[in-house]
C-alpha cells in the first residue's frame, strides 16, 4: 500500500511538472557539472548566431500537451557584455518569462563564441514546486559548432544527483548530449518560411530515476525504479546564417514504471511537443 502511495505521488508530480520549464530546469541542473570543454580564449567568428549587443529575435510558440494546444510568444535579446570566469560573455535576456524551450535555455544566462563554437554558461534559480528554489550553474555547454561534421557529438555530460520531491528522495542518473546533425542548403520551416544555409543541431537527455524506501517496517529499504533509462528530451534547433535560431522542435516523452499487482489510477505515460517559429528579428 505504501508503495502505491509513493508511486502515485511521484506520478502526480511528473504530470504537474512536465511542462517545459520543469524539463529545462532539470537540464540546467545537469549542466551544473563541467562540460567537455574548458574555458579558453574566445574568437568571434560564428555567423549562425550573431551576438552583437541589442540583437533580438521574437518567436511564436505552439505547445501540444496531451492534445491540449496553447500558443504564446517569446522575445529574446542580447543585453550587453559580462565578465564571467575571466572571459567576456554576451548576456541573454527575454522581455518576460519565456514559454519556449530555446528562450528558456538562454534567459538570464551568457554565451561566448570560442572559435567556431558557441558555449553556454551562467547561473539560474528555479522554483520547481519542491518548496525550495534550486540554484543552477552552467559551464561551457556547446550549443552550436559551425565546422562540426554530420552527427558529431558536441558536448556530453554524465552523472548523478539527488532531489527531494514531495517528501521523497529521488536519485537521478543521466546522460546529456548535444549534436551537430547536418548542414542544410535550403530549409523550409513548417510555417512555410524559407531559410538559406542552415545548421541543424540536437539535444538529447537520457534519464533514470529511482527512490529507496522502507516499504515494510523492520526490513531493509528497497530501491524502486520510478523511471527506467529513457530519452525524455529530444530537441532540434535550426540556425540560419546571419540570422540565428529560426525554428526549434522539442519533444518530451516518459513512461513511469509499474509494480506487478498495482494499478495506478492515472496514466503511466506522458508526452508533450513544442515548436518555436521565428517571427521578427534584428541582427547587426
Amino acid at each position: 500500500l505504501k508503495s502505491f502511495h509513493i508511486l502515485a505521488k511521484l506520478k502526480l508530480f511528473f504530470m504537474k511538472k512536465i511542462h517545459f520549464l520543469f524539463i529545462f530546469s532539470v537540464l540546467m541542473l545537469l549542466s551544473s557539472c563541467s562540460s567537455d570543454d574548458s574555458v579558453g580564449s574566445s574568437e568571434t567568428s560564428t555567423n549562425y548566431l550573431p551576438l552583437t549587443n541589442e540583437n533580438y529575435w521574437t518567436y511564436n510558440i505552439e505547445n501540444d500537451s496531451e492534445g491540449m494546444i496553447t500558443n504564446s510568444r517569446d522575445s529574446l535579446y542580447v543585453n550587453g557584455d559580462i565578465l564571467f570566469s575571466g572571459v567576456t560573455f554576451k548576456k541573454m535576456e527575454t522581455e518576460s518569462l519565456p514559454n519556449g524551450f530555446y528562450s528558456s535555455t538562454l534567459r538570464n544566462n551568457v554565451l561566448r563564441v570560442d572559435r567556431s563554437s558557441i558555449k553556454l554558461s551562467g547561473n539560474a534559480s528555479y522554483d520547481l514546486g519542491l518548496g525550495t528554489p534550486i540554484s543552477l550553474v552552467i559551464n561551457d555547454f556547446i550549443i552550436l559548432k559551425e565546422n562540426a561534421g554530420a552527427n558529431e557529438v558536441l558536448s556530453t555530460m554524465n552523472g548523478t544527483f539527488s532531489q527531494v520531491v514531495s517528501g521523497y528522495d529521488l536519485d537521478f542518473t543521466y546522460t546529456l548530449k548535444s549534436y551537430n546533425v547536418s548542414k542544410i542548403a535550403t530549409f523550409t520551416s513548417p510555417n512555410g518560411d524559407l531559410y538559406e544555409n542552415v545548421i541543424k543541431t540536437k539535444v538529447v537527455l537520457n534519464l533514470k530515476i529511482t527512490t529507496t524506501q522502507e516499504l515494510v517496517v523492520g526490513l531493509p529499504p528497497v530501491t524502486i525504479t520510478v523511471l527506467a533509462p529513457q530519452d525524455v528530451i529530444t530537441s532540434y534547433q535550426y540556425y540560419s546564417e546571419d540570422i540565428g535560431m529560426v525554428y526549434t522542435d522539442t519533444n518530451i516523452t516518459y513512461e513511469i514504471e509499474s509494480i506487478p499487482g498495482v494499478t495506478l489510477p492515472i496514466p503511466t505515460t506522458g508526452s508533450q511537443s513544442q515548436e518555436e517559429f521565428l517571427d521578427t528579428y534584428l541582427v547587426n
